[in-house]
């Protein structure tokens, strides 16, 4: 079997009685150099220092840009505010399926905000070491669609209006392919599949508008170098086996305090995909100390310990308030030893 960068990366660390150790990191790094979420965002160049910012400092395994879920939807037209020092926002507007017609003639291939992230994976592939891999995140088919038509809109139309919420989700679908194959082509070697809005669906409702969606993502990029990572926040126990028949290289749960009990999924998993995960974001690395990150990273490695494909990550990404030293405390647990 062929491969990929992150396989072989897990496997070497494995060799050596170690786990790759990838905290969401992002926003941290805006106080690091001393700027705004929008002018990272906007500023391909500042984007960048950002996260060698990060690298220099905490020394990920894989290290990925700051978290969007607004890239792709505003690309095609919606309207999108972008804070000072909050994260993109695409304003909730009246939607007609009959849109589609004008949207799908637009090549986002084009658009200025995301062409950004295209020149800052190449930035990456350039300016980081071979040791280091380069992830990229898009927004999934259901997020996104949320992102369209609205997600209360979308999750009413998962129930009522099945066939119209079919269509826009073969459309987004389109367009996080073609951003995909972008950021592929620019050096990326994971693709991280953002899908938070998607919890609130049944099992039945995932498959239809997310899960198979997210198989022919994950298809397309089968023999690229690139991996697929599935991402859901919140308590998705309901819908790991429809993530696990994606396909997907790895899975990315949330942490423990939303009902994620990693080593219980690992059993469920059984080899077919691997894990990233699963320590809050929040309660523990925001709001506790280092002594207590440094504790509960080692209990979840030891938990861990018996299945081969884990990385160690946090449950989301990280908030921008995160204190440095409990950054530091994760990664200084999660380069233990562990057999």
């Amino acid at each position: 079997m062929f491969q990929k960068p992150l396989h072989r990366k897990i496997k070497a660390a494995r060799g050596n009685n170690q786990r790759l150790v990838a905290p969401l990191l992002g926003l941290p790094g805006l106080k690091l150099v001393g700027t705004s979420i929008k002018i990272a965002q906007q500023n391909f160049g500042k984007h960048f220092e950002v996260l060698k910012a990060l690298h220099s400092r905490f020394k990920p395994d894989i290290i990925f840009p700051l978290m969007d879920l607004t890239v792709e939807a505003n690309a095609v037209g919606r309207t999108t505010v972008f804070p000072k020092h909050d994260s993109a926002t695409v304003l909730k507007d009246h939607f007609e399926i009959a849109e589609l017609n004008m949207q799908k003639s637009v090549n986002i291939n084009f658009d200025v905000r995301l062409l950004g992230y295209i020149e800052t994976m190449k930035l990456m592939s350039i300016g980081f070491p071979d040791d280091v891999l380069r992830g990229a995140y898009v927004t999934g088919p259901f997020t996104m669609a949320g992102q369209l038509m609205g997600a209360e809109e979308a999750a009413m139309a998962a129930l009522n209006e099945p066939d119209k919420l079919d269509v826009l989700c073969q459309f987004t679908t389109e367009k996080t392919e073609e951003y995909a194959r972008q950021l592929i082509a620019a050096g990326a070697q994971i693709i991280c599949i953002l899908e938070p809005s998607a919890v609130m669906l049944g099992p039945d409702q995932f498959e239809q508008f997310s899960a198979r969606y997210v198989r022919h993502i994950s298809d397309g990029c089968r023999f690229s170098d690139a991996a697929t990572v599935y991402h859901i926040c919140g308590n998705s126990n309901h819908l790991i086996d429809k993530m696990i028949e994606t396909g997907v290289d790895a899975l990315s749960l949330d942490s423990r305090e939303t009902g994620i009990d990693l080593p219980a999924i690992a059993e469920r998993v059984q080899g077919k995909a691997g894990l990233v995960g699963n320590i809050s974001p929040t309660e523990t690395i925001l709001k506790s100390g280092p002594d207590a990150v440094e504790k509960e990273v080692k209990a979840l490695l030891e938990a861990m310990a018996p299945y081969e494909n884990f990385v160690l990550s946090t449950g989301c990404d990280l908030p921008r308030g995160t204190p440095a030293q409990n950054i530091e405390a994760f990664m200084r647990a999660g380069r233990t030893a562990v057999q």
